[in-house]
């Protein structure tokens, strides 16, 4: 009993040394690939100075032959957190010292059975390493070592010599190690599993909470990173974290500033601060916490921040700033907010992607749309104007009404900048095309127009109708020889809206498809607005007719 009681407060103090190793910041949380090497020198070190500890907490038994003590607890947990290596090298590091440091006849058969106990540790953490969850449980831990700790009296009777000195050896440690060091490993191993327990929930407020400064500055990044959307972002952040300041700047200077300091901090002035310099061209986090590192402020000798995070803002891996989270020198900068403060880098950073891209996007649209008004064909021009001129003969007032049309056309062209527009935007705009084109062929070519009132109000990307019905007289109703026939329809079919532009040549092929770079555009800017269930499609009955059919959705119509 006195034994028991005396390997009880051995294991008390490991676990007390471990209760201190885990709130320290080498303590990193259990992973799947976890720990990685340099975890695992932290492991060897911490778990060989406890199995070492262990022997010189231990209790010398049958004359000084034996000591009960609490190795194993060491050995085994190395094993079951770090594999096999780990565990035989804590195994045998504690083995070596119990051979070195103490004497005793059970002193070589306990480093053996250590060594095996750390390499058991091993197999089972390879057996299971797979299912992480199942693997670090204070179950697994009992039951490993228990099975280690029968090894281990199996081992001191097969190597101690005389066997009845092996025999007395193993009923004098037997009871209190094979009792007490597994329920120490489960111990162990429950405050392993409580810290990692408290760091998700840590981990978990803070995602919480950056999710939620996400989505109160979604809209305001939009604009991009500068004075005024990053005072409003410090406001926000400040705000969801409770810190005493927050600080965002660029790569030269403070943009926005929310809390204490900001007499002084003040926008538009230079960055001061070497950690927000470190952190820019290091692209990293960086943390004065105030006691190992303090944040001493260069601008104002009696500013009150004493600790500071800052984490760096960048787009497509370029830093294009900082936000920065301070507190007083009076206040512990607690660990939420310091996970906070890391992942509302990477959100922001992700949010000012974002705004880079739709920058970028809109910028395409605009391009594809300059592109859309210049593919007008020159040769429209040249014949709109011959034509003109011919008419100008024997009908000046129609020639007058033909230069109207011609002229409404091109300022529609020229002066259009929105990337949208409705259908009877883009039904007037054709409209001109149409009157001069009709005009050219003398009354050979009949235009019908078929469309649904309530659609007039459809949205569609600006330049949509133009360019198809270009394509019919271009590549369809300029080459018939007889009468030629062109249909514009627009209704409602399952939901959507449908868009015909006919012709009664049937001269497609599919070649021009892609050769037609109008219609690709429009196809493409359809597409890229509305979705890939929307688009353009051409059907054709060769020598009978030509139908390009445009799929817009509804919304934005009238009901």
């Amino acid at each position: 009993m006195k034994l028991a009681v005396q390997l009880t407060e051995a294991l008390c103090v490991f676990v007390v040394i471990f209760y201190l190793y885990c709130r320290s910041p080498a303590f990193r949380p259990l992973k799947p690939d976890w720990p990685r090497p340099r975890g695992k020198v932290r492991l060897y070190l911490v778990f060989s100075g406890i199995a070492i500890l262990g022997n010189y907490l231990g209790v010398p038994v049958v004359g000084g032959q034996a000591i009960v003590n609490a190795r194993a607890v060491g050995s085994t947990l190395a094993g079951l957190l770090g594999g096999p290596i780990l565990g035989m090298l804590v195994g045998a590091t504690a083995g070596v010292h119990r051979v070195t440091a103490l004497s005793g006849a059970a002193a070589f058969p306990g480093a053996v059975a250590t060594t095996l106990e750390g390499l058991l540790g091993g197999a089972v953490h390879v057996a299971m390493r797979r299912r992480p969850e199942r693997l670090m449980t204070p179950a697994v831990a009992f039951a490993t070592t228990l099975v280690g700790e029968i090894l281990h009296m199996g081992i001191v009777l097969l190597l101690t010599q005389p066997h009845e000195q092996a025999i007395a050896i193993v009923k004098a440690i037997a009871g209190p190690m094979v009792i007490a060091n597994p329920i120490g490993a489960a111990l162990f191993m429950a405050v392993l599993l409580e810290r990692q327990r408290e760091q998700d929930r840590v981990a978990a407020t803070s995602s919480a909470r950056a999710l939620k400064v996400a989505d109160r500055t979604l809209r305001l990044l939009a604009r991009g990173l500068d004075q005024a959307s990053a005072g409003e972002l410090a406001a926000i952040v400040k705000d969801e974290t409770g810190v005493g300041a927050v600080g965002v700047t660029d790569t030269e200077r403070v943009l926005g500033w929310a809390g204490i300091g900001g007499d002084h901090h003040r926008p538009g002035a230079p960055i001061a601060s070497p950690y927000t310099r470190q952190s820019i061209a290091d692209n990293a986090v960086v943390f004065a916490d105030g006691v190992r590192q303090v944040y001493d402020c260069t601008v104002s000798p009696t500013c009150q921040l004493g600790s500071v995070l800052i984490a760096p803002l960048q787009v497509d891996g370029v830093v294009v700033g900082t936000v920065q989270l301070f507190e007083t020198r009076g206040r512990r900068f607690l660990n939420m907010n310091r996970s906070l403060g890391e992942g509302l880098g990477a959100v922001l950073s992700s949010q000012l992607l974002i705004a880079r891209y739709q920058e970028q996007k809109s910028l395409l649209v605009m391009s594809e749309l300059k592109l859309a008004q210049a593919q007008v064909n020159p040769h429209f021009l040249f014949n709109a104007l011959n034509t003109i001129i011919a008419i100008l003969r024997r009908d000046a007032d129609r020639a007058r009404d033909l230069l109207i049309h011609l002229s409404n056309f091109f300022r529609k062209n020229l002066k259009r900048s929105s990337d949208l527009s409705t259908l009877e935007e883009e039904l007037e705009h054709v409209r001109a095309y149409l009157e001069i084109e009709k005009a050219r062929f003398e009354g050979r070519i009949l235009v019908e127009t078929d469309v649904d009132p309530e659609l007039l109000s459809l949205q569609m990307p600006a330049f949509t109708l133009q360019p198809l019905v270009e394509n019919a007289f271009k590549h369809g109703l300029s080459e018939t020889l007889g009468a030629g026939r062109a249909t514009i329809r627009a209704y409602r079919e399952d939901g959507v809206a449908l868009i015909e532009v006919e012709d009664n040549a049937g001269a497609w092929t599919e070649p021009r498809q892609r050769a037609g770079l109008g219609m690709h555009i429009v196809d493409k800017r359809v597409k890229n607005l509305f979705g890939e269930a929307f688009g353009l499609s051409v059907t054709c009955v060769p020598h009978e007719l030509t139908r390009v059919t445009v799929r817009l959705p509804t919304k934005g119509a009238t009901a």
